[in-house]
Protein backbone atom coordinates (compact mmCIF):
# COMPACT_ATOMS: atom_id res chain seq x y z
CA UNK A 1 0.00 0.00 0.00
CA UNK A 2 0.78 3.47 -0.72
CA UNK A 3 0.92 6.91 0.61
CA UNK A 4 -1.71 8.02 -1.96
CA UNK A 5 -3.61 4.76 -0.88
CA UNK A 6 -3.69 6.17 2.84
CA UNK A 7 -4.49 9.88 1.57
CA UNK A 8 -7.57 8.64 -0.85
CA UNK A 9 -9.16 6.83 2.06
CA UNK A 10 -8.88 9.61 4.68
CA UNK A 11 -10.48 11.80 2.03
CA UNK A 12 -13.43 9.90 1.29
CA UNK A 13 -13.87 9.28 4.93
CA UNK A 14 -13.66 13.39 5.18
CA UNK A 15 -16.09 13.71 2.47
CA UNK A 16 -18.80 10.65 3.50
CA UNK A 17 -18.99 12.59 7.06
CA UNK A 18 -18.97 16.13 5.29
CA UNK A 19 -22.31 14.80 3.07
CA UNK A 20 -24.20 13.80 6.11
CA UNK A 21 -23.58 10.28 5.49
CA UNK A 22 -22.37 7.46 8.03
CA UNK A 23 -18.62 6.75 7.52
CA UNK A 24 -19.41 3.22 7.70
CA UNK A 25 -17.24 0.94 5.44
CA UNK A 26 -19.66 0.52 3.19
CA UNK A 27 -20.33 4.26 2.51
CA UNK A 28 -16.43 4.65 1.70
CA UNK A 29 -15.90 1.94 -0.08
CA UNK A 30 -18.52 3.20 -2.31
CA UNK A 31 -16.81 6.88 -2.06
CA UNK A 32 -13.68 4.81 -3.21
CA UNK A 33 -15.33 3.95 -6.62
CA UNK A 34 -16.54 7.10 -7.66
CA UNK A 35 -12.69 8.50 -7.33
CA UNK A 36 -10.56 8.31 -10.51
CA UNK A 37 -7.63 7.41 -8.28
CA UNK A 38 -8.15 3.57 -7.48
CA UNK A 39 -7.20 1.37 -4.07
CA UNK A 40 -6.60 -2.11 -4.69
CA UNK A 41 -6.98 -3.19 -0.99
CA UNK A 42 -9.23 -0.65 0.81
CA UNK A 43 -9.93 -2.80 3.71
CA UNK A 44 -6.09 -3.58 4.51
CA UNK A 45 -5.53 0.21 3.73
CA UNK A 46 -7.69 1.37 6.54
CA UNK A 47 -6.24 -1.52 8.85
CA UNK A 48 -2.97 0.29 8.25
CA UNK A 49 -4.59 3.87 9.27
CA UNK A 50 -6.03 2.49 12.64
CA UNK A 51 -2.32 1.02 13.36
CA UNK A 52 -1.38 4.59 13.53
CA UNK A 53 -3.64 6.12 14.86
CA UNK A 54 -5.29 7.95 11.63
CA UNK A 55 -8.96 6.49 11.96
CA UNK A 56 -10.64 4.75 14.64
CA UNK A 57 -14.20 2.29 14.31
CA UNK A 58 -16.80 3.47 16.61
CA UNK A 59 -19.35 0.79 16.20
CA UNK A 60 -20.20 0.44 12.83
CA UNK A 61 -18.73 4.10 11.87
CA UNK A 62 -15.19 5.22 10.92
CA UNK A 63 -13.72 8.29 12.46
CA UNK A 64 -11.59 10.40 11.81
CA UNK A 65 -9.04 10.77 14.59
CA UNK A 66 -7.18 14.07 15.50
CA UNK A 67 -4.23 13.27 13.95
CA UNK A 68 -6.12 11.94 10.58
CA UNK A 69 -8.22 14.44 10.38
CA UNK A 70 -5.90 17.11 10.05
CA UNK A 71 -4.31 14.89 7.52
CA UNK A 72 -7.22 14.58 5.80
CA UNK A 73 -8.25 18.39 5.89
CA UNK A 74 -4.73 19.25 4.06
CA UNK A 75 -5.51 16.38 1.51
CA UNK A 76 -9.10 17.87 0.80
CA UNK A 77 -7.16 21.73 0.55
CA UNK A 78 -5.13 20.59 -1.83
CA UNK A 79 -7.85 18.65 -4.00
CA UNK A 80 -9.91 21.49 -4.30
CA UNK A 81 -7.12 24.37 -5.24
CA UNK A 82 -6.28 22.42 -7.63
CA UNK A 83 -9.73 21.90 -9.00
CA UNK A 84 -9.98 25.60 -8.94
CA UNK A 85 -6.80 25.89 -10.56
CA UNK A 86 -7.20 23.60 -13.48
CA UNK A 87 -10.83 24.32 -14.38
CA UNK A 88 -10.77 28.38 -13.12
CA UNK A 89 -7.70 29.27 -14.83
CA UNK A 90 -6.83 26.24 -17.71
CA UNK A 91 -10.17 25.57 -18.53
CA UNK A 92 -9.73 22.17 -18.57
CA UNK A 93 -13.43 20.37 -18.35
CA UNK A 94 -14.35 18.12 -15.25
CA UNK A 95 -13.17 14.77 -16.37
CA UNK A 96 -10.18 15.99 -16.61
CA UNK A 97 -10.01 18.28 -13.88
CA UNK A 98 -10.68 15.64 -11.32
CA UNK A 99 -8.63 13.28 -12.81
CA UNK A 100 -5.95 16.22 -12.55
CA UNK A 101 -6.66 17.27 -8.82
CA UNK A 102 -6.61 13.89 -8.10
CA UNK A 103 -2.99 13.45 -9.01
CA UNK A 104 -2.07 17.68 -7.81
CA UNK A 105 -3.28 16.23 -4.06
CA UNK A 106 -0.88 14.17 -3.17
CA UNK A 107 1.94 16.24 -4.99
CA UNK A 108 1.92 19.48 -3.71
CA UNK A 109 4.03 20.75 -1.24
CA UNK A 110 2.32 22.88 1.97
CA UNK A 111 4.49 26.14 0.30
CA UNK A 112 2.98 25.09 -2.97
CA UNK A 113 -0.31 24.62 -2.02
CA UNK A 114 0.08 28.38 0.05
CA UNK A 115 1.61 29.80 -3.49
CA UNK A 116 -1.81 28.58 -5.92
CA UNK A 117 -4.07 29.03 -3.14
CA UNK A 118 -2.57 33.00 -2.59
CA UNK A 119 -2.56 33.41 -6.75
CA UNK A 120 -6.23 31.88 -6.33
CA UNK A 121 -7.44 34.99 -4.05
CA UNK A 122 -7.59 32.41 -1.15
CA UNK A 123 -10.88 31.11 -2.81
CA UNK A 124 -13.15 29.64 0.04
CA UNK A 125 -15.22 26.81 -1.91
CA UNK A 126 -14.32 24.51 -4.87
CA UNK A 127 -15.83 24.61 -8.78
CA UNK A 128 -18.59 22.13 -6.94
CA UNK A 129 -19.27 24.28 -3.99
CA UNK A 130 -17.63 22.39 -1.32
CA UNK A 131 -15.18 24.36 1.01
CA UNK A 132 -11.92 24.81 0.72
CA UNK A 133 -10.23 24.74 4.37
CA UNK A 134 -8.06 27.56 4.82
CA UNK A 135 -4.50 27.68 5.18
CA UNK A 136 -2.08 29.63 7.08
CA UNK A 137 -1.68 31.85 4.11
CA UNK A 138 -5.07 32.88 4.00
CA UNK A 139 -5.33 33.87 7.43
CA UNK A 140 -1.82 35.86 6.62
CA UNK A 141 -3.79 37.28 4.28
CA UNK A 142 -7.09 38.43 6.50
CA UNK A 143 -4.48 40.32 9.04
CA UNK A 144 -1.83 41.65 6.43
CA UNK A 145 -2.20 41.89 2.31
CA UNK A 146 -4.17 41.75 -0.49
CA UNK A 147 -4.18 38.68 -2.49
CA UNK A 148 -2.06 38.04 -6.27
CA UNK A 149 -5.53 37.63 -7.66
CA UNK A 150 -8.74 39.23 -6.62
CA UNK A 151 -12.36 39.65 -7.45
CA UNK A 152 -13.00 42.69 -9.77
CA UNK A 153 -14.84 44.43 -7.45
CA UNK A 154 -12.80 44.52 -4.22
CA UNK A 155 -10.42 46.86 -6.92
CA UNK A 156 -10.44 50.41 -5.01
CA UNK A 157 -12.55 53.07 -7.22
CA UNK A 158 -9.56 54.19 -9.78
CA UNK A 159 -7.67 51.20 -9.56
CA UNK A 160 -6.79 49.07 -12.76
CA UNK A 161 -6.56 45.10 -13.07
CA UNK A 162 -5.43 42.44 -15.79
CA UNK A 163 -8.25 40.27 -15.96
CA UNK A 164 -6.95 36.28 -15.14
CA UNK A 165 -9.77 34.26 -15.28
CA UNK A 166 -13.56 33.92 -15.01
CA UNK A 167 -15.69 31.86 -12.62
CA UNK A 168 -19.36 32.27 -14.14
CA UNK A 169 -21.87 30.70 -12.28
CA UNK A 170 -23.74 30.56 -15.84
CA UNK A 171 -21.65 29.16 -17.99
CA UNK A 172 -22.87 31.37 -21.19
CA UNK A 173 -22.01 34.60 -18.95
CA UNK A 174 -18.44 33.68 -20.70
CA UNK A 175 -19.67 34.57 -24.17
CA UNK A 176 -21.49 37.70 -23.29
CA UNK A 177 -18.63 38.62 -20.95
CA UNK A 178 -16.37 38.15 -23.83
CA UNK A 179 -18.54 39.89 -26.00
CA UNK A 180 -17.95 43.23 -23.88
CA UNK A 181 -14.22 42.33 -24.05
CA UNK A 182 -14.06 41.18 -20.90
CA UNK A 183 -11.52 38.42 -21.65
CA UNK A 184 -8.08 37.07 -19.51
CA UNK A 185 -5.62 39.80 -20.24
CA UNK A 186 -7.62 42.29 -20.49
CA UNK A 187 -6.82 45.57 -18.54
CA UNK A 188 -10.13 46.69 -16.86
CA UNK A 189 -10.60 49.96 -14.71
CA UNK A 190 -13.59 49.97 -11.43
CA UNK A 191 -14.87 52.99 -11.57
CA UNK A 192 -17.22 52.20 -8.59
CA UNK A 193 -18.92 49.41 -6.93
CA UNK A 194 -22.54 50.42 -5.54
CA UNK A 195 -25.41 49.93 -6.49
CA UNK A 196 -23.66 48.30 -9.89
CA UNK A 197 -20.14 47.86 -10.41
CA UNK A 198 -19.08 50.10 -13.42
CA UNK A 199 -15.72 49.64 -15.17
CA UNK A 200 -13.58 50.61 -18.11
CA UNK A 201 -12.27 48.41 -21.16
CA UNK A 202 -10.58 50.27 -23.62
CA UNK A 203 -12.97 53.11 -23.89
CA UNK A 204 -15.83 51.57 -23.22
CA UNK A 205 -17.87 51.82 -20.07
CA UNK A 206 -19.56 48.80 -18.61
CA UNK A 207 -22.13 48.24 -15.85
CA UNK A 208 -21.87 44.98 -13.80
CA UNK A 209 -24.19 43.65 -11.29
CA UNK A 210 -21.89 42.71 -7.85
CA UNK A 211 -22.25 39.21 -8.73
CA UNK A 212 -20.66 39.19 -11.92
CA UNK A 213 -18.35 41.23 -10.67
CA UNK A 214 -17.37 38.70 -8.00
CA UNK A 215 -16.60 36.40 -10.83
CA UNK A 216 -14.20 37.89 -12.59
CA UNK A 217 -10.55 37.48 -10.78
CA UNK A 218 -8.10 40.42 -11.65
CA UNK A 219 -4.30 41.09 -11.01
CA UNK A 220 -4.01 44.47 -9.34
CA UNK A 221 -1.59 46.17 -11.61
CA UNK A 222 -1.34 49.21 -8.71
CA UNK A 223 -0.91 47.73 -4.92
CA UNK A 224 -2.64 49.85 -2.24
CA UNK A 225 -1.90 48.39 1.21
Amino acid sequence: MTERERDEILECIWMVEEDGRKTTSEEILRCLEAQPCKVEEPRKVIEDLARQGLVAWEGEELRLTEAGRGRARDIIRRHRLAERLLMDVLQMGEELTERGACTLEHALSPEVTDAVCTFLGHPKTCPHGKPIPPGPCCERFEKEVRPITLPLIELSPGEEGRVVFITPSVHARLDRLAGLGLIPGAVVRLHQRRPSAVVKVGETEIALSPEIAREIYVRPLSRKR
